[in-house]
């Protein structure tokens, strides 16, 4: 009865539930259960299997650029990088709240892993989140455009709860990158988190964007109400590459 109970767990993908039961059944330890324990221990395990599952998804569609944790971030002073804040930012808030956050600073200060640190917490929490480097993106959505596909992308891009564009600003914008960033801020502006990084500090985004009507409409919905987090010190590759020779 027990083999033919485990074969139908598996074939209804209860994998938490087969392991768990099957597990107890290995055991060499008597550990006598009512009934309402056994449901109960199998109920938990199908429920934390089932929630490992999602994470592991959620950061395999993320495709994050790093395998990034808040633990593993330097706190040194001359990155000032506050501890307390990137924790606060950890417990996903802002998410719940719809609010951006904005990283700067120089090539190397640990912007990227930042920024993916704080988009693996979110996954650890169940938020679906989206890594893309910002010209790559922009060039895929030009070819959406072309292939009639945009909106169906837009409406993609608005659906994740984080949105993280990496560096933001390498390049300037032509009109149809301009317009379509302006789609996409406007569409999360309040209901959705966008995360940006970028080596050009935020007052320089005006001439990236270029078009000052756009960039204005833009920068209004970034700015004024987003998190900005300007990283310092020296850079953290360098700095890597320096201890390894060591």
């Amino acid at each position: 009865m027990n083999t033919e109970t485990l074969e139908k767990m598996r074939q209804m993908r209860l994998l938490g539930m087969h392991q768990a039961f099957k597990t107890s059944l290995e055991s060499n330890e008597p550990t006598p259960m009512s009934a309402d324990e056994l449901v109960s221990m199998l109920i938990h395990s199908e429920w934390d299997d089932r929630r490992q599952r999602s994470m592991e998804r959620a950061v395999r569609n993320a495709r994050f650029r790093y395998s990034a944790t808040i633990e593993a971030l330097d706190y040194s002073d001359d990155r000032k990088l506050d501890r307390n804040l990137v924790h606060r930012l950890g417990s996903g808030d802002y998410i719940r709240k719809g609010s951006d956050v904005l990283i700067t600073g120089s090539t190397g200060t640990g912007k990227s892993y930042l920024a993916s640190a704080l988009g693996h917490e979110a996954c650890q929490q169940g938020f679906k989140v989206l890594y893309a480097n910002t010209a790559r993106l922009m060039a895929s959505l030009k070819m959406a455009r072309a292939d009639g596909s945009l909106v169906r992308e837009l409406l993609r891009i608005e659906k994740q709860d984080v949105l993280i564009l990496d560096d933001f600003g390498l390049q300037p914008m032509d009109a149809q990158s301009r317009s379509t960033l302006l789609d996409i801020i406007e569409d999360r502006h309040g209901k959705r988190s966008t995360v940006i990084t970028s080596q050009v500090p935020v007052g320089g985004w005006y001439d990236i964007i270029g078009e000052q009507t756009v960039a204005d409409a833009i920068l209004d919905r970034l700015v004024h109400h987003g998190i900005r987090i300007e990283l310092g010190g020296e850079s953290l590759r360098r700095k890597g590459k320096e201890k390894n020779a060591g």
